[in-house]
């Protein structure tokens, strides 16, 4: 090597960005030492020359500066030998694996996801610049939620073959309290009035434990925008907030805030003036304009107009329009004049609607309950009312939608709804123990997206000590494209009420049928639903309560009187449905009302009629709907119509309403409702007979007996209220929230018969065998009102809905019996 090259050689070593010789040369090798993970292609790759290019010295220098770009290597040299060129490089380290210590406030997703958006990733390079950046960031944001003594140190631990492992140890220590706010200024409002509407809050005493008194940064800076919000909605348009101080004690655990105001004078609306383009709506547009001239300034009806015309804006497909108010303020009358300006922009269309997330429900089915069309104008309305159209499906659990502008078109945009599933199929089960009915099973699956047709199909098998009972059912809600509906039933039960623990009175009903039902969409949230069923009963072993007088004159055959009952009914339903539920399972908002009519037609073996109304509403009381009331009422009645032999129909028992369980939770299942009344004669003595016998015969039907039986045989009328509170279930994580639901609930209400006549046994005498029979009371009475309260816990699960229900009775009546916990698998709610 001669003199002048290791001049040039000990120059060029003499740091990472080496001095060269001053003279240009051709190329005529490369030579890369130190790699060791990245490819020498990739290195050479970023050279911005090649063997047999000539360089000068300003050329090497930008190689250096391009292979520091690459992000790969933490050290570079470059020398030069004779025309060889020769890079010796140091890799960055590679990421092993990043660990995270000491950390509550933030989680360690939340980390990952800082991290990675920093390029801190496990298999990555590290880039030791950005951990001091990351510390630094991290600390502030401490600082920021209140946190003045909080420590984050970033650990680097060396592994061989160039690897490290990163670990973050966090020290946050106490929050500061906010020991006092001060504002200064204000004649007008008090600080205790002020005070009351913001978040922050100082030097809470030990048993506000439900209140904190953390200081956050963002959370004062959010008080500051209410306060200003506080003044411009009465009217003054000149306040501000001049400056904010935040002091720290000296041993950084309280923080003092004072905030300097100026309240100015209010202000009243001398005009209001419309600007720019209202696209032919100008009468809709000034009908929602809720200001008017010559009332006090109002910053929040301000900010609502502007949001309800670009509302209305965007129903027509103006989806990127800007309103403005522009106020001229004369500070010597007091007044202001608005101009609002209006600014529609572009009219956007559809160009592509794009769904994922529907691994197991076909495209199609949640394409036609979209309202928002490609090759439409884009509507707010119309995106809203689709997204809600989705989550009301009971196979789809959250739904979120995302414009995105076509890229160099400023008048096209593409949709993307985002659907999350859940378990469409419902093993349909339920367990149950009470002190008097016992163990009882029910089991069946019911899947309510057969295959990903959004079709419904379900086999229900039931069985317990006093029932049997099986039933297919298939349902297409889009038998043709506008949402007619069609569907159909077979079903076979077999009850053997003559076992104590089925809470009803004793009888035998073999029951089998087949069905149909249509459905006709009125608009988006109204339907109508007519169906037909054909159905044979045979009841035999039944015990002959008074009750069962007018049913038994009506079929009982004179010939073979002890022959049960036999009858086929042939029913006409009619339907009403009114639901604006956001979701299809556990909805958080809206509400939903149906009315159903069944009536047999006069050719039945009995004539009768039964309908039932059921509204709820859900009204959220938290922005994340977390929290949320819910009201129920079910309103039944039912009874016959027209006469044969004399006697009127009735009601069949075997269609009576029932209380307990499910909708008076608390109460054995059925247990609630009038009870059957067993009457007897009162034997007196005859005339012996000539063998030295004696005769007794059945007194007056004055004198006879009764007694009350512990079952229940239901009423022709109920009803049924329940006020429920929804609030978020302890220790679950987000993602968990829409299907898992707690709810504390009160249930109340009463099933009676209407036709039941307590004169009739005001002069008999009552027997009772135990205390088990209770006494009897008005059965026609409604207001003999059953309530209980407790909590209930309702989770979707893989096998379907499942409720746990913990419930104590409030008001009871004798003979009513307590199931204070049940547990069901299916859709119960």
């Amino acid at each position: 090597m001669t003199i002048k090259r290791l001049v040039a050689a000990i120059l060029l070593a003499t740091g990472s960005h080496s001095v060269f010789a001053e003279e240009s040369f051709t190329v005529q090798d490369i030579q890369v030492e130190g790699l060791q993970r990245v490819a020498l292609g990739a290195a050479l790759n970023n050279l911005p020359f090649t063997i047999g290019d000539t360089v000068s010295d300003f050329t090497l220098s930008r190689s250096i500066r391009t292979l520091y770009s690459a992000g790969h290597f933490d050290d570079i040299r470059v020398f030069r030998d004779g025309n060889t060129i020769i890079y010796r490089l140091r890799e960055r380290p590679t990421i092993n694996n990043i660990e995270f210590k000491g950390n509550k406030d933030i989680k360690d997703e939340q980390l990952t996801e800082s991290l990675t958006g920093n390029r801190i990733i496990v298999g990555e390079p590290l880039d030791k610049t950005i951990l001091r950046n990351i510390e630094n960031g991290l600390t502030e944001f401490y600082h920021g939620v209140g946190k003045y003594q909080a420590k984050v140190e970033v650990k680097v631990n060396y592994l061989p073959r160039n690897r490290v492992n990163l670990v973050f140890e966090f020290e946050e220590g106490d929050a500061a309290s906010v020991r006092q706010i001060n504002i200064v200024g204000n004649n007008i409002f008090s600080n205790e009035e002020l005070l009351s509407v913001v978040e922050s809050k100082q030097d809470m005493p030990w048993w506000r434990f439900w209140t904190s008194d953390r200081y956050q940064k963002q959370t004062l800076q959010g008080d500051i925008e209410k306060i200003n919000s506080y003044y411009l909605d009465r009217g003054y348009l000149r306040f501000g907030v001049e400056s904010s101080q935040v002091a720290v004690s000296p041993d950084k655990t309280s923080v003092y805030v004072t905030l300097n105001v100026t309240e100015g004078e209010q202000y009243n609306i001398s005009d209001i003036n419309f600007v720019g383009d209202l696209i032919g709506q100008d009468e809709i547009i000034r009908a929602i304009v809720p200001l008017q001239k010559g009332q006090l300034y109002n910053g929040a009806l301000v900010t609502f107009t502007e949001e309800s015309i670009a509302r209305v804006l965007a129903r027509f497909g103006y989806a990127n329009s800007r309103v403005r108010t522009i106020p001229n303020i004369n500070d010597d009358t007091k007044e202001v004049a608005l101009t609002i300006s209006v600014d529609p922009g572009k009219r956007v269309y559809v160009r592509r609607i794009d769904v994922k997330g529907n691994a197991n429900t076909r495209d199609e089915v949640i394409r036609r309950e979209l309202r928002q069309m490609e090759g439409a104008w884009l509507s707010n309305d119309a995106l809203e009312l689709s997204k809600e159209r989705i989550q009301r499906l009971m196979y789809i659990e959250k739904v979120d939608f995302a414009t995105t502008p076509v890229p160099g078109v400023d008048d096209l945009v593409d949709i993307g709804f985002t659907i999350k599933e859940q378990p469409s199929g419902s093993f349909n089960a339920g367990i149950s123990y009470g002190s008097f009915q016992g163990l009882s099973f029910q089991v069946g699956v019911e899947q309510n997206n057969f295959f990903g047709s959004g079709n419904a199909a379900g086999i229900s098998l039931s069985t317990n000590k006093y029932q049997k009972s099986v039933s297919l059912s298939f349902t297409d809600p889009y038998f043709t494209l506008d949402g007619v509906s069609l569907g159909g039933q077979l079903f076979y039960s077999d009850l053997d009420y003559t076992r104590a623990s089925s809470n009803l009175e004793a009888y035998n009903q073999r029951r089998y049928g087949v069905g149909a039902n249509i459905g006709y969409p009125i608009n988006e949230y109204n339907r109508l639903n007519f169906g037909g069923n054909i159905t044979v009963n045979k009841i035999n072993s039944i015990n002959e309560y008074d009750q069962l007088r007018h049913f038994r004159a009506v079929l009982i055959d004179a010939r073979n009187p002890d022959g049960g009952y036999n009858f086929t009914n042939y029913e006409l339903s009619a339907g009403w449905l009114h639901s604006t539920l956001n979701r299809g399972l556990f909805p958080t908002a809206g509400r939903m009302v149906s009315l159903t009519l069944r009536a047999t037609t006069p050719n039945s073996d009995i004539q009768y009629y039964k309908t039932l109304f059921e509204a709820q509403q859900y009204i959220p009381l938290s922005r994340d709907h977390q929290w949320s009331f819910r009201s129920k009422l079910e309103l039944g009645y039912g009874n016959g119509y027209g006469s044969k032999n004399g006697y009127d129909y009735t009601l069949p028992f075997t269609e009576n309403f029932y209380g307990g369980g499910q909708n008076l939770r608390g109460f054995e299942n059925r247990i609630i409702g009038p009870h059957a009344i067993f009457r007897s004669a009162t034997i007196v003595p005859g005339v012996p007979d000539p063998i030295g016998g004696g005769n007794f015969f059945p007194s007056d039907p004055v004198n006879d007996n009764y007694n009350v039986s512990s079952r229940s045989i239901g009423g022709n009328a109920m009803a049924m209220l329940t006020l429920e509170l929804i609030t978020p279930t302890p220790f679950l994580k987000d993602e968990n929230r829409n299907s898992v639901r707690t709810s504390l609930f009160i249930d109340a209400g009463n099933v009676w018969d209407t036709e039941f006549d307590i004169n009739r046994y005001a002069n008999l005498i009552q027997l009772r065998q135990d205390n088990r029979e209770p006494l009897l009371v008005d059965y026609s009475d409604p207001s003999l009102i059953r309530a209980s309260a407790g909590v209930s816990v309702q989770w979707i699960s893989p096998m379907g809905p499942l409720t746990f229900s913990l419930a104590k009775i409030i008001k009871k009546y004798e003979g009513d019996l307590q199931e204070n916990f049940s547990f069901n698998i299916g859709t119960t709610f």
